[in-house]
């Protein structure tokens, strides 16, 4: 059994023992969540949801908070001295499945 389950403004297909990383949630590590914004449930029948499927909920343990790789942007303009380079790395939180409700 899968679910397609939306978490903060991004979908993800996840299972029972999944392991995912998402942008950044105000959990503490080892805390429950609860996402009831389930898109799709997959198995042996499939539910649509129209947006959400009713009923349907996934459950998930925080295992860590993270940070993701780092990212450079360079900016150069050829002719004029300029030149811009930044870095960035997105803060992230590691989620595992432990549980579809449907």
């Amino acid at each position: 059994m899968y679910a397609v389950v939306e978490i903060g403004s991004k979908q993800y297909r996840v299972a029972v023992n999944d392991t995912v990383q998402v942008d950044r949630l105000a959990l503490d590590v080892g805390a429950d969540a609860t996402f009831a914004k389930v898109v799709l449930v997959g198995g042996d029948e499939i539910k649509v949801g129209a947006p959400t499927v009713d009923g349907a909920s996934v459950t998930a343990r925080v295992v860590s908070h993270d940070q993701g790789d780092k990212v450079i942007t360079f900016k150069y303009r050829r002719r004029r001295r300029s030149r811009v380079r930044r870095g960035f790395r997105a803060s992230l939180t590691t989620l595992e499945i432990t549980g579809i409700n449907a």
